[in-house]
């Protein structure tokens, strides 16, 4: 079933009606100057906590004023560049392979299916990638237009990584997250904010559904087709995400999602301005086909999906046309 819910401001409005008030900001475009200082963020506990949808003290949504152009993203004429974290505290995912070695850009195993993947994906694009899984290479990221967060999970970031991708978000850095990328730093507030307020809740078994094109005007849903078959963990999302521009969503009726979370409503990508920086946000990518040559419905979409979500993140293509 199409969902009629195309973005999670939606459910903001709704909720603000039937409580009778009125938001002074909460999403971005909304009234920014409200003589108060707060640069448009919610003013009173009531719209702050509204139906348990949080605030994050950051300027965050669909409005492109939300955006920093302080550096960290692309121009023309500089080498498009990434960098790729695929670091895991938790349950690791079979397309990552075995863990990598110390340092930036250590020699990739067999296995490592996804890292491999993005390298040549990227390059055929002529993006050069770095990667890591070492905490102690995770500086420097201004020297990227987009930081991916490869099926990274669990806590892999330390203080001083959490501050170091905090400034770059704010200097109109992008972030890509990648599946697993939603079962990570569960305690760190902002990160989840940085995934459009929304975090892993569980999943079922991996099994063939159909995705549905929700939005297509962006650059990296334009070329998909209303529906196109794919096999994955579909995701189930506690909160649900908020504030964000809802490009695909699982029809619930053949992938067997449950509704925790969400409802009827099952995004798997989504994108999004957060604190100054563009984040672009997919659920999808369990398989190992999806990484490889192996037949795979819909992997060419998927890693079109990907690619395009990747270069508007970066700056190179418009970002999260609504």
């Amino acid at each position: 079933m199409r969902s009629l819910l195309r973005s999670g401001v939606a459910l903001v409005a709704a909720a603000a009606l039937g409580a009778g008030i009125v938001l002074a900001g909460t999403a971005a475009g909304a009234d920014k100057d409200n003589g108060k200082g707060l640069g448009g963020q919610p003013a009173t506990a009531s719209q702050i906590y509204l139906d348990e949808i949080k605030d994050y003290g950051v300027c965050r949504g669909t409005d492109p004023e939300c955006y920093h152009e302080w550096g960290n993203g692309w121009t023309e004429g500089e080498q498009k560049r990434i960098f790729v974290w695929s670091r895991t505290a938790g349950p690791r995912h079979a397309h990552l392979g075995t863990a990598l070695g110390p340092g930036l850009n250590p020699p990739l195993n067999d296995n490592n299916v996804a890292q491999k993947a993005m390298i040549a994906w990227a390059a055929d694009r002529g993006i050069a990638v770095d990667y890591t899984e070492d905490l102690a290479s995770f500086s420097r990221l201004n020297n990227y237009q987009a930081v991916v967060f490869l099926g990274s999970n669990r806590d892999t970031l330390d203080d001083t990584a959490q501050t170091t991708l905090m400034q770059y978000i704010r200097g109109g850095g992008g972030f890509v997250g990648i599946h697993n990328a939603f079962g990570a730093e569960y305690h760190w507030p902002y990160y989840e904010g940085l995934l459009g307020g929304a975090n892993f809740y569980n999943h079922g078994p991996n099994r063939d559904g159909t995705v549905e094109t929700i939005n297509n005007r962006d650059v990296s849903t334009s070329f998909l087709p209303e529906t196109w078959a794919f096999k994955d963990e579909w995701y189930n999302l506690i909160p649900y995400p908020s504030f964000v521009n809802v490009l695909l969503e699982v029809d619930k009726a053949t992938s067997e999602a449950t509704p925790a979370g969400h409802g009827e409503s099952h995004p798997v990508s989504w994108c999004q301005y957060y604190d100054g920086g563009r984040s672009w946000l997919t659920t999808l990518g369990h398989d190992v086909a999806a990484w490889t040559d192996a037949p795979l419905a819909g992997d060419e979409f998927f890693k079109q999906h990907v690619m395009e979500g990747i270069e508007s993140a970066m700056g190179v293509k418009p970002f999260c046309t609504t």
